[in-house]
């Protein structure tokens, strides 16, 4: 394999403080929190602790004013241990983000350093039953009125949901305007107004609390806008590519993961006697797949390097995510396949990665949705 080279000595350095932390205080817990649907809030109280939550955020704010290699060094390490159940990266590289880049002063003292030490968790509310990837069809409202917005509506599919503190919603506050009518405001859960419906049941991600949330007439403080009234759309589009990234990070690692409990499965099966390593058709998929694997991660780790130097395109952010989730899915279902009828067992880990891969290529923008943000930027004729 390549080595890599995005990472320095501190960077590595970190690296074992944080695969310490998965292996100790969430691989333990990961079976018990996929039963109960949502991990203990001790496991964000312990990740504040040590550093694990915000770590870009500056200084000031309760981070580490840290690169944002050091969250892809977190995304990597809970994805080579097969955690699914963490909802870290939303929390620390979704939403603090919106209330760094677009929060007043006052907004970012008041919630950034409680979401650096696990006090506050937060959420993005952005799917609606009716509305998904398309913005144009949210219906949830937002009016303002006087010094207040009055926020009614209802989401579904939020990550977090159940467990947030607070959470920033996508409302309509022009309708008139279509996409370019929203705007994004922060909703402190203890408001009035404010519930949590059930928690969702899923396929796969079963530790990883995701729920509905309802807005009844909630008022919630103007300063509570983040940037400005109705650019909610170009404000949602600028932090695309760094959540679609987050994506493509966490398909490599776990690919990787699943490439290598796969060797060590077939050195260790034996079938008509011999070990499953040495038929030719094993030793075939895997040469297949790792090279696959490798393409993706070179892809992977230069798209890293032009989102640090702030050159990443969508159109190319959007490719890592189509390629690296798809080829997720598709290397985990060979791994699988290797593993015989033991892959179809939930006690190896190939068959809960092959059961939460299958999200990868939905959320964050569907997988088709990807193709037409990648048509766009070809100059292509329309009809």
């Amino acid at each position: 394999m390549l080595p890599r080279t995005l990472f320095t000595p501190d960077h590595e350095a970190f690296r074992d403080s944080a695969r310490r932390f998965m292996n100790e205080e969430v691989a333990p817990h990961e079976e018990r929190w996929q039963e109960q649907g949502y991990v203990d809030r001790e496991v964000w109280h312990k990740a504040g602790a040590n550093g694990f939550l915000c770590a870009s955020m500056p200084e000031q704010y309760g981070g580490a004013g840290a690169d944002r290699l050091y969250s892809m060094v977190l995304m990597e390490e809970q994805a080579f241990i097969n955690s699914s159940s963490l909802g870290f990266g939303l929390h620390s590289e979704i939403v603090a983000p919106y209330l760094k880049s677009y929060g007043s002063e006052a907004v970012k003292r008041k919630y950034l350093p409680r979401m650096a030490s696990g006090e506050m968790i937060g959420a993005i509310a952005m799917t609606e039953p009716g509305a998904g990837s398309d913005l144009q069809s949210i219906k949830t409202s937002a009016v303002k009125k006087g010094d207040k917005y009055i926020l009614n509506g209802a989401k579904t599919f939020i990550t977090n949901g159940w467990h947030s503190d607070l959470v920033i919603v996508v409302a309509k506050t022009d309708p008139s305007k279509g996409a370019k009518g929203t705007s994004l405001l922060i909703v402190d859960t203890g408001m009035a107004g404010f519930t949590k419906g059930r928690r969702l049941k899923k396929m796969g991600l079963k530790g990883q609390d995701t729920a509905e949330l309802f807005f009844d007439n909630v008022e919630v403080p103007a300063e509570n806008l983040l940037g400005e009234e109705n650019n909610g759309f170009i404000y949602l589009m600028q932090e695309l590519p760094w959540e679609r990234m987050q994506i493509a990070i966490a398909a490599m690692a776990k690919t990787e993961a699943a490439i290598k409990w796969t060797v060590d499965y077939v050195n260790n099966r034996k079938a008509f006697g011999t070990p499953v390593s040495s038929f030719q058709n094993t030793r075939f998929k895997l040469a297949e797949v790792v090279t696959q694997c490798q393409v993706g991660r070179v892809f992977v780790d230069r798209c890293m390097e032009l989102l640090l130097e702030n050159k990443l395109d969508a159109a190319t952010a959007a490719m890592a995510k189509m390629w690296a989730s798809d080829m997720e899915n598709r290397i985990i279902d060979e791994c699988l396949q290797l593993h015989g009828g033991y892959g179809f067992m939930m006690e190896y880990p190939i068959a809960r990665a092959y059961i939460d891969a299958r999200v990868q290529r939905i959320y964050g923008g569907t997988n088709e949705i990807m193709k037409e943000v990648i048509a766009r930027s070809l100059g292509l004729n329309k009809a």
